[in-house]
């Protein structure tokens, strides 16, 4: 059985296009969202660490970090909410990319 693309632009080129193009394409999106999940995972690990290590710079340190990782993923899940998730193909389109459609 044959995979059907939904077009002819590998997952780089889409990549590529997003970052020029308004809006937010969703493998993108799905990348930022597991990026900031294994931060979490890391956060958590070095936050046990500075509590067993009773240092409270370290605690003060990875608290901080905490702090910035959260209100970034905030911002950005803001910054979706304001742009949305975008087709690539609509993306290509803004950049002449795409064969256009002659009858519309």
């Amino acid at each position: 059985m044959e995979k059907k693309q939904r077009s002819g632009v590998s997952s780089t080129e889409a990549v590529l296009l997003g970052a020029l193009a308004p809006g937010v394409i969703a493998p993108t999106w799905n990348t930022l969202k597991l990026a900031f999940l294994l931060l979490g995972l890391c956060l958590t690990f070095m936050l046990s660490i500075a509590f067993t290590s009773g240092q409270s710079m370290l605690l003060v340190h990875v608290g901080f970090l905490i702090v910035i990782a959260s209100s970034l993923f905030v911002l950005l899940n803001w910054f979706l909410a304001q742009t949305g998730l975008v087709p690539v193909e609509i993306q290509m389109q803004e950049f002449n990319l795409a064969p256009s459609d002659k009858s519309k």
